[in-house]
């Protein structure tokens, strides 16, 4: 099915600030913000006003910045959640139920309390909010009939939109599909999020089923930044819709690059090297034969193009995969014309000190053992 104009919400300012240990404080949430504003982004849930008087206060500074996104705050399926979101100034409030048996004896609640707590909230929160979102926590472990239940009230109360949320990661690609077309189905007129966790690996990939299936919005975090293994990654996502997907989204990705850093950092969680789309290594390369084409056309063997994420072209890593062409090309844009018997010695020191380091070299180091080992056997021709 073809994607139709998807809704992004970003999350990072409140389930990505859930990571364990993770805390922003006022200065880096404005500067996300400010980046996600940047980059399009309608829409962001920027915390849960429950948490005390320095949240509400974080938000409210949030939202009198004079950003363009919508505002939105999570509250737990109480009225003092719900009073506490008022005093943030947000447009918007996602209030939280649970839906499956396991969440319901935990919380001591059942089904019942359930719908008619909806009902009274929805009502109350009616006259403060413009805009009433319901989420259905660990609806992907839910009996869907009860699921088709709530969400079919959710609508009869006013509900404008319900989030079906995978909380604990246990979907795929494919029961994503069919829970989100069953829904979808039974109220056709609802306005249907996905909320993917990634426990296996396998929130993105479900964002994006879930979009193909009928789901008119997805939530996301700026490198999948969340509880356990995270969310699904805002910007591995928008990427993912534009080149696989040939989705015109319109939404800035030069900011991408600048906001995963500032994200990683404002967290301290450093981003895994080989990470898609923003990790170090992701647009890096080594091997002979990849190198060889892409000096002539980086498309040949990389998909996205540095600039377009904000970021600048890596150079080579030259190392044990390194070819003589590559090596050849980056000594005479230095200038050092020598013969192909001294690029094989180069290389093959270059492929010795990358073994026994167990890590590639950078163009800078590959041009200084040029320069000395030419040197010291009179081959450099011109310098």
């Amino acid at each position: 099915m073809k994607i139709k104009n998807p809704y992004l919400i970003d999350t990072t300012l409140r389930d990505g600030e859930q990571a364990p240990g993770v805390s922003f404080t006022r200065k880096e949430k404005l500067q996300i913000a400010e980046l996600l504003d940047k980059m399009g982004i309608p829409e962001l849930e920027i915390g849960t006003p429950a948490m005390g008087s320095d949240e509400i206060s974080d938000m409210r500074a949030i939202v009198n910045a004079g950003f363009n996104f919508k505002t939105l705050a999570w509250c737990r399926a109480t009225k003092n959640d719900i009073d506490a979101a008022i005093k943030t100034g947000v447009e918007r409030v996602n209030i939280s139920f649970p839906t499956s048996d396991i969440h319901q004896l935990a919380m001591m609640k059942d089904r019942k309390w359930v719908l008619s707590t909806m009902q009274e909230l929805v009502k109350y929160a009616s006259g403060h909010f413009g805009f009433i979102a319901i989420g259905a926590q660990d609806s992907s472990r839910a009996d869907h009939h009860f699921l088709a239940d709530f969400v079919w009230q959710a609508s009869a109360c006013g509900v404008q939109r319900v989030r079906i949320a995978d909380t604990v990661g246990i979907l795929n690609p494919f029961s994503t599909a069919s829970l989100i077309r069953k829904i979808s189905r039974t109220v056709p007129k609802m306005e249907l999020e996905f909320h993917g966790h990634n426990d296996l690996g396998m929130a993105n990939a479900n964002s994006v089923a879930a979009l193909t299936s009928g789901a008119t919005a997805i939530s996301l975090t700026v490198n999948g930044l969340g509880e356990r293994a995270g969310n699904a990654a805002l910007e591995e996502v928008i990427m993912a819709l534009e080149l696989s997907f040939g989705y015109k989204h319109g939404f800035n990705t030069s900011s991408i690059g600048p906001l995963s850093a500032l994200v990683s950092k404002a967290s301290k969680r450093p981003l895994p090297i080989s990470k898609p789309v923003t990790g170090g290594k992701a647009l890096s390369h080594e091997s002979g034969i990849h190198t060889r084409f892409l000096l002539s056309d980086r498309n040949t063997y990389q998909l996205i193009a540095a600039n377009s994420i904000g970021q600048e072209e890596a150079e080579f890593v030259y190392g044990k995969h390194t070819g003589r062409y590559a090596l050849r090309i980056l000594l005479e844009r230095e200038s050092i014309f020598v013969s192909e018997v001294s690029v094989s010695a180069l290389l093959e020191q270059v492929k010795q000190i990358a073994i026994a380091k167990k890590q590639g070299l950078s163009e800078n180091e590959v041009i200084s053992l040029a320069r000395h080992l030419f040197r010291k056997n009179n081959r450099i021709k011109a310098l």
